[in-house]
This record gives structure tokens, sequence and C-alpha cells, in this order.
């Protein structure tokens, strides 16, 4: 995040750079502009196409307004780590410099650490997936696990099937790597199974493979939703019969709210399905540390795009989510991680039954997120420097398309700002759209 002094006018001109798609100049001191700018006459000839097609996100570009006191951010993603048991993690960690430092700061293999991709395997126990450690490609978070499947599966010009709305990090990696995203629909059971064959056939019928298909199952980004348990075989079973691999990223699956775990897709065909995971939701996201779980094969091609890209992921936050996981009641944390963000959740849907009754909204079991549609006539990313002004932000639904859609939604986080900053939050954005339907009539 960026460092500035002057918070309101980096506010203001953060927003509307962010409701511009993420172009703007810049602004205040010490802020990075918000989309690197070409010197087309100078340097415009050095840069590849995949360098001009990488773009900020709409979520990254609001992170400097997160920072700001007087703003209420309900727009980033940001696990609420308040909670860590921070004295212990210190002594943990100073031991484990004191007794392995010299293994703990050095270069290490390109697949990850042993130790705790045995540990993973017993992670993923928790949805009934059973898996061995040779299947695990550690990396540095679950983006970078995006990113080496991209490189691995993907030329320019391949297709990816993808939710309609889709994870936002994902649009812009797979944008990045110069493929075409075709959206299918979903609803408030997920990824609907009928729309996905649909979708499948007609682009073979036009000879046009898909590569793979991306979904988030579980506690959906943005959508909250999860995808019904019987649905999950059909899925598979679509995409099996169709030769398609399944990209299946799973950041919030042990975030719900009842307790619960759901099967993972991979339990279907271990074959035919890419598995994504990441500690950044429920441990910590500063440790940097994801996975991708595949076939033997495929995972020796993804260590090699691992290796090329990194040349081994941080040993430091390997080791130390390993003793963590061996020696603390992580399972009792994420608990409370549950617990915590049931109640925000909770606050979240009270707040939005009281001030923006005229909206419709999803109420998530579980992870980080509220979809919510606006009054007919309301542009999210248009209105979003306004309400930036009423001291609110929030993530324009169009960051979660490809091809332009979602300017009459927007999503809303509950997982950092507190119960009673969530309701202000609501409060002021309700009072931006009664401004924006007041102009409309």
């Amino acid at each position: 995040m960026a460092e500035h002094t002057d918070g309101s006018t980096i506010i203001h001109n953060t927003a509307a750079a962010a409701a511009a798609g993420g172009q703007g100049e810049q602004t205040g001191i010490g802020f990075a502009p918000l989309a690197p700018q070409v010197d087309e006459e100078m340097w415009g000839h050095a840069y590849s196409s995949r360098a001009l097609n990488t773009k900020q996100s709409e979520t990254r570009s609001l992170f400097a307004v997160a920072n700001c006191p007087e703003v209420v951010s309900l727009a980033g993603g940001m696990p609420n780590i308040a909670g860590l048991p921070l004295d212990f993690l210190a002594d943990m960690t100073a031991r484990l410099v004191r007794e392995r430092g010299t293994q703990l700061l050095q270069y290490g293999g390109g697949q990850g650490e042993l130790e705790l991709r045995e540990q993973i395997v017993h992670l993923l126990e928790q949805e009934g997936v059973h898996a061995s450690a040779e299947q695990i490609t550690v990396t540095t978070g679950s983006q970078a696990a995006l990113d080496i499947v991209t490189q691995v599966l993907v030329n320019p010009g391949d297709i990816i099937v993808a939710e309609a709305p889709s994870y936002v990090g994902a649009l812009g990696v797979f944008a990045a790597h110069e493929a075409k995203v075709v959206h299918v629909a979903m609803d408030e059971h997920g990824l609907i199974p009928e729309e996905l064959e649909r979708t499948l056939t007609e682009l073979e019928e036009q000879g046009k493979p898909v590569k793979f298909i991306y979904t988030v199952p579980n506690f959906h980004n943005p959508g909250g939703v999860c995808m019904a348990i019987e649905r999950r075989p059909q899925v598979v079973e679509i995409a099996r019969r169709h030769k398609v691999i399944i990209l299946e990223d799973n950041p919030y699956g042990m975030l719900g709210f009842d307790d619960q775990t759901n099967r993972a897709l991979y339990n279907w065909n271990p074959d035919g399905v890419i598995y994504l995971g990441s500690f950044s939701k429920i441990f910590a996201p500063g440790y940097r540390v994801g996975w991708a779980l595949a076939s033997e094969e495929l995972t020796a091609r993804l260590v090699l795009a691992n290796e090329n890209a990194v040349l081994s992921p941080t040993k430091v936050g390997q080791l130390s989510i390993a003793e963590y996981l061996r020696t603390y009641d992580w399972l009792g944390q994420i608990k409370e991680y549950r617990a915590m963000y049931c109640e925000r959740r909770n606050a979240m849907n009270a707040a939005l039954e009281k001030y923006l009754p005229q909206c419709e909204w999803t109420v998530p079991s579980g992870g980080f997120y509220m979809w919510v549609k606006l009054p007919q006539g309301i542009n999210a990313r248009e209105m979003l420097p306004r309400a930036v002004e009423h001291g609110v932000a929030y993530v324009s639904g169009t960051a979660f398309y490809a091809d332009g859609q979602g300017s009459d939604h927007i999503r809303l986080s509950f997982c950092y700002p507190t119960p009673e900053q969530i309701t202000e939050g609501v409060r002021r954005l309700a009072l931006t759209i009664d401004e924006e339907l007041k102009n409309l009539s």
C-alpha cells in the first residue's frame, strides 16, 4: 500500500481513477500512479504485449483508500488478523531462527519444503481430499499458483471459461497471459451446469477449444455463494466429457460459518482438477504461501514454472507455517475466525436491511463478501467517487467481469472492518445511493 501525506487528495483521486478503470495521473505526495504510463515515443517499442495487457485491478487501486481513517473501506478482502497469537508466533520465529537459522534463510527447492507439503496433505483431509506430498507445489500465495498454472496451460488467444462474475485477480492473470475469457452464468447455487454444458458445446462447434474452467466453488469471490453439492459431480462430469481441466480455487473453503467444509471438486476427478489453496485467509497473508494440488505429471511442469519464476518459494514462510501447524491449535484459530466473520456478516446483513432495503444481496454462509444489486439506473463505477466523498469505499461489479458487465452490482467486504464500522459504512453508502436516485428522477 502506498504511503501518503495528503489523505483527502489521495482518497478522491484514487477513487476517481478506480472508477475510470484504474487509470489516472499521480496526485499527492508519495502516491504511486494507479497504472503504468507508457512513454510511447521513447519506450513503447520495448514493452511486450503481455506487459501492455497488465493493468492494476480496481481492488488494488482502492488500497490507498483503505489506509485513510476518514473512509470506511468495504472494498478490500484483507483478513482481520488481530486475533492471531502474536506472542506465540514471535517466540516460535525466534526459536526457528536459533535452531534452524541456516536452513530457514537458505535457498530451497522449487516444489517447496517437504515438511510443509506433508502438513498441507493433512489439512486437505478436512475436505476429504486424499493426496500425496509429491502432488503439491508450494507457491508465493495462491495468486502465484494461478499465474504458473496459466503459464503452463495457456497460449495467447486461448479460451478460459469462468463464472460470471469471477475473481478479479484471476481475470488479471488471464489478461496478462493474453487469454480470452468466456463467462458462464451462476445463480444462488453457484455455477449452473446446464449453462456450462451449453457454453462448452457452442465453443466446440465454433472450433474454439477451452483450456480450462476456472471456478471458486466455496463462498465465492465476489458472489458469496457456494456451488450446490449436487451440482459438483455434474460440473466435473461435464468437464470430463468435454476433456477440459477444472481449476478449483478454494481460499475460503475452511471459513464456513457452520463449521462444515464442502467436498472439493478434486475428489470426483483427481486427474482432471487442479486445486489451489492458500494460508492467506485461514492464517496470515504476510507469509505469502499458497499451493497447487495436481496430478504428478502436471506437478512436474508446475515445479519447473515455479523455479523459473522465483527459484524457490520463501523458506521463512514455509517453515514458519509448518511449525505453526505442528505446534499450535490451528483449527481452533480457524474456528475463532469463523465466529468473528460470522458476526461481521450478520452486522452487514442487518445494516443492509435497515438502510438499503431497495437493494438485493446475497447472504453468504462463509467467506468475506456480499454481492449487492443496485437499484435500476445506478452505475456502480460512476458512483464510486461520490461514495468515497461520503466516506465509504466498495468495489464496482465491473471489476469482476472480462466483458464489461457488472455496472449494476457492487462487492461489499465484511472481513476487515468492525461491526460498528460496517454499520456506519452501509449508512454512508445508503446516503450516496439515495442521492443517485434523486439525480435520476
